[in-house]
């Protein structure tokens, strides 16, 4: 792997819809692998401020004119072209020190993250700009004043400071959520390896999806930026604890109660159970994920393992096994076949690691690995930022220091040992706080137990076993849908979680009013509310439906004889609706009842139009509620009222949900739940070509 004949280029900022170099040659940067100056970085002159400013004014006010489902459908387009451009960033990537399976999580994996926000905000989130959270509360006895939580994007700017070692992931898993809560970003990268994101970012901004403002970058310094926050601005941070802590404490930050995020050092743990020995397939999947974390990217991820904890009598059996796999992990060119294992992301990183294994070497012995040479099977081993694998024992875990609280990031793990799971789980405390854990056992009750333990202080635990060994996506990884933070050390933030994510980018705002007022607010019907009566809401298209569209239907009388039909007819014959004497024994009855999916049923032949109309299909039906049983005798009655409208973009139909109230003779209401139909756009529909 060559630089020579390349030009280093310089890097440039995207800020105020142009893209600027900042002020002189700028610092150079080079590759990890050969030494080579590969780019140069700067951002001197450039004016944070306005930066700022344009992305709140330009890009959020853009972004705030589009659904939640027009921003995801924005980020699946971008998500897209981007895969199509992939070999393009992992050509680029090489020059970072990662092989491309390294690069894999980094550039594949971004993307895959960026567009599975975008499905999940599709499929989770209503196709509107505000969002309604949780349910109706009454504030009056007669319920003319009520109150709900609302989700409205935040006036201000996300901020994203991402580390050097996941150069795209780092970014798309931060903007998706922003982009999809309409919040504009600016990501300032790493410098070590800031041409990767220049790269992706250049692409992105090239395709003219996103709106102006929407998407900034700085390649340097900040500079003055974090001087003019605001109260609606939103910073995230992922690096050293040292420099988020710096961060976070910044005057303006605490000054505006600028929401801060941080994803910081983290000495992760993993756990062996007392159950998997070398005779088990536990033992075979521990010793293949510890080498996969201790190697991938160098050991340079905040997820790697860096803490070993095993039963006291399997520490000999562990290190043999790890030590003869690292021993078949050659370091080298990241382009070659026949390297296992990149280098570092520059030297200044190497040296920064042998410093921290000097630390722990105090309290621990190396019983694999010399840090101090360098072996290498292609590449110049002093001018390539390369390191073998280290492997350290600490025979007094309990009491020692350095190897809980000093992480050397890079291809190096500590092996300690523990009696009882109880001292397994003290151990994994020790480390303040992390992102994950994982533990390797096939024994139930040690699952239970060592979770419990260490779930307080971790953002995600893994189990790992036999039974998922083909499946897990293992200890390292971290999943879109799923948290990826950590307590105390590790920075006490979540980041992704899903949808859990988006909102962090949103206002939570608590709206009380009367059912009108909270109504056209929210874009759903609240009880209460006016509704609209006349033609049956089923043969409206949406072009027709409105929220508040409501049918009060005939009543129908429960017999005997429907509640035997149903019973026998389904195989129900639950003791409740066929035995007088034990329903009058039970205390939530005073005799026989019908079904509680008998009344939903005959709810459903109340409330249908059955002719062919805009009405697609019922696909399911939530909160359902029975709240007051029904007897031989009583009268149904159903209200059925258009609650929510939901289109689909690209599609021929929406999403329709209908609040069903399901009331008896005496207007009590016997079942409560909201019936989810897919309606289409126009009817007829329209020919297909």
């Amino acid at each position: 792997m060559q630089d020579t004949g390349r030009t280093a280029r310089r890097l440039e900022s995207y800020v105020q819809g142009a893209w600027r170099a900042g002020q002189g040659e700028g610092k150079p940067l080079a590759n990890a692998a050969t030494g080579e100056v590969h780019a140069y970085i700067g951002s001197d002159g450039l004016d944070f401020a306005g930066a700022l400013d344009w992305g709140r004014e330009v890009g959020g006010a853009a972004l705030r004119s589009h659904t939640v489902h027009e921003r995801a459908l924005m980020l699946k387009s971008v998500g897209l072209k981007l895969m199509e451009m992939k070999d393009e960033f992992h050509a680029e990537s090489l020059a970072t020190g990662a092989t491309p399976k390294d690069a894999w999580p980094d550039i594949d994996g971004g993307i895959g993250t960026l567009l599975t926000f975008a499905s999940h905000a599709r499929r989770e989130l209503p196709n509107a700009k505000v969002i309604p959270e949780g349910a109706i509360e009454p504030l009056s006895r007669d319920g003319s004043f009520v109150g709900q939580h609302i989700l409205v994007p935040m006036r201000g700017i996300a901020i994203h400071i991402n580390a050097f070692n996941f150069p795209v992931w780092g970014m798309l898993e931060k903007i998706a959520p922003a982009l999809i809560a309409g919040m504009p970003c600016l990501v300032k990268p790493a410098s070590s390896t800031a041409y990767v994101t220049e790269l992706v970012v250049r692409r992105i901004i090239e395709m003219g999806i996103l709106p102006d403002g929407a998407l900034q970058l700085v390649c340097g310094g900040v500079g003055d930026m974090l001087n003019h926050v605001t109260g609606q601005d939103v910073v995230t941070f992922t690096g050293s604890a040292t420099t988020g802590r710096k961060l976070k404490s910044h005057p303006a930050i605490v000054e505006n109660s600028v929401r801060f995020t941080m994803e910081a050092d983290s000495l992760n743990a993993t756990i062996l159970g007392p159950d998997a020995g070398p005779d088990t397939p536990e033992f075979d999947l521990f010793i293949r994920e510890v080498h996969r974390e201790m190697t991938s990217k160098a050991g340079q991820k905040c997820t790697a393992i860096r803490r070993i904890i095993v039963p006291k009598a399997l520490e000999d059996a562990v290190i043999a096994a790890l030590s003869e796999r690292l021993a078949k992990t050659p370091a080298g060119l990241p382009d070659r076949p026949d390297t296992r294992l990149g280098a570092l992301a520059s030297v200044a990183d190497r040296d920064g690691v042998r410093e921290k294994i000097a630390e722990i070497a105090r309290e621990a012995e190396i019983v694999f690995g010399d840090p101090d040479k360098v072996e290498v099977v292609s590449g110049d081993a002093e001018k390539g930022a390369f390191l073998n694998p280290v492997l350290l024992r600490c025979a007094d875990p309990m009491n020692a220091v350095a190897p809980h609280e000093v992480e050397a990031f890079g291809p190096v793990a500590t092996v300690m040992g523990y009696d009882g799971l109880d001292q397994a789980i003290a151990l994994t405390m020790k480390g303040k706080g992390s992102l994950v854990s994982s533990v390797f056992t096939n024994d139930t009750d040690v699952a239970a137990e060592l979770v419990l333990g260490v779930a307080p202080f971790h953002g995600r635990v893994m189990l790992g076993n036999r039974d998922s060994a083909k499946s897990s996506t293992g200890h390292g990884s971290p999943l879109a849908p799923l948290v990826h933070g950590g307590p105390g050390r590790a920075g006490g933030g979540e980041e992704m979680g899903g949808m859990r994510g988006v909102k962090h980018f949103m206002m939570r705002t608590a709206v009380q009013g009367t059912p009108r007022l909270l109504s056209s607010v929210t874009g759903n019907w609240v009880p209460g509310a006016p509704a609209e009566h006349g033609t049956h809401p089923f043969r409206k298209s949406l072009a027709e439906l409105r929220i508040g569209d409501q049918l009060i239907t005939e009543s129908r009388l429960i017999t005997e004889e429907d509640v035997e039909h149903f019973a026998h007819f389904t195989g129900d014959t639950f003791y409740a609706h066929m035995n007088s004497a034990a329903a009058k024994a039970n205390p939530f009855f005073e005799d026989r009842v019908a079904h509680g999916y008998l009344i939903a049923s005959f709810a459903a032949g109340l409330f249908v139009q059955p002719d062919p109309g805009p009405v697609l299909a019922n696909y399911g039906v939530d909160n359902l509620r029975f709240l007051t049983p029904v007897y031989f005798g009583d009268s149904l009655r159903v209200q059925l009222t258009c609650k929510q409208i939901n289109p689909r973009e690209g599609t021929v139909y929406g999403e329709v949900r209908w609040d069903c109230r399901v009331t008896n003779q005496k207007d009590e209401v016997v079942a409560q739940y909201d019936v989810l139909t897919m309606v289409a756009k126009s009817w007829p529909l329209p020919e297909e070509d």
